[in-house]
């Protein structure tokens, strides 16, 4: 199991990294980025910890990744954050997309596939035309096991589907319970109508390959 998309005490989240680590650990996650919300006022604090952090955990079992999440910026200052995120050491960028369960900005979606992000999150109701432009941008769209936000996976996995965007599962965890083992994130795509969970994995790997290309 790979997990592109958590939160830790930096933002939301109630775990210490260390603590996600532990738990992500158990739950037999080979990979896991950490990434915290961010806007304006403290995407300067959080993500040097994060990388600090991370490469101080290393070895431990889990390749753990310092990210960020862009998280309810005006769309207009998404590019702009993006940028300032890759140079503050975020290897994994994701934005917070247009979930139904949030009053997220219209127009975040569309700012977000025309940034340089590798994963779009819990689009909402993603259109064909957001698809097909995370397709040409090679941006991956999240499947997730959040609640709430996991109440429109089955558009976003068919429009990917129709237009051959990129897929991947996450958990968005904000708890430790959030995290889930393989066998759970299988069920999770398949009810999504997702048949080839290995595709989703693979896509992971790919984000993370192309993140330490690079690096």
């Amino acid at each position: 199991m790979i997990d592109l998309h958590t939160h830790s005490l930096l933002s939301d989240g109630i775990l210490l990294p260390s603590e996600l680590l532990q738990q992500a650990k158990d739950k037999g996650i080979s990979a896991l980025a950490i990434t915290d919300h961010v806007d304006l006022s403290n995407i300067d604090w959080v993500i040097p910890r994060l990388v600090n952090v991370c490469q101080h955990l290393q070895g431990q079992g889990v390749r753990l990744i310092p990210g960020a999440e862009i998280t309810h910026v005006p769309p207009e200052l998404i590019a702009s954050l993006v940028k300032k995120a890759r140079e503050l050491g975020a290897m994994i960028v994701i934005v917070h997309g247009e979930t139904i369960v949030e009053p997220v900005p219209s127009g975040t979606n569309l700012a977000a596939l025309n940034s340089d992000i590798d994963i779009l999150a819990h689009p909402g109701l993603l259109t064909q035309e957001e698809a097909d432009l995370a397709k040409q941008r090679g941006i991956a769209l999240e499947i997730t096991a959040r609640r709430g936000h996991c109440l429109t996976n089955g558009l976003v996995a068919l429009m990917a589907q129709r237009t051959g965007a990129r897929l991947i599962l996450n958990t968005d965890a904000h708890t430790d319970t959030d995290l889930i083992n393989l066998e759970k994130a299988e069920k999770i795509a398949y009810g999504a109508g997702i048949e080839d969970f290995k595709v989703l994995i693979e896509n992971s790997k790919q984000i993370i390959d192309s993140m330490l290309t690079a690096k």
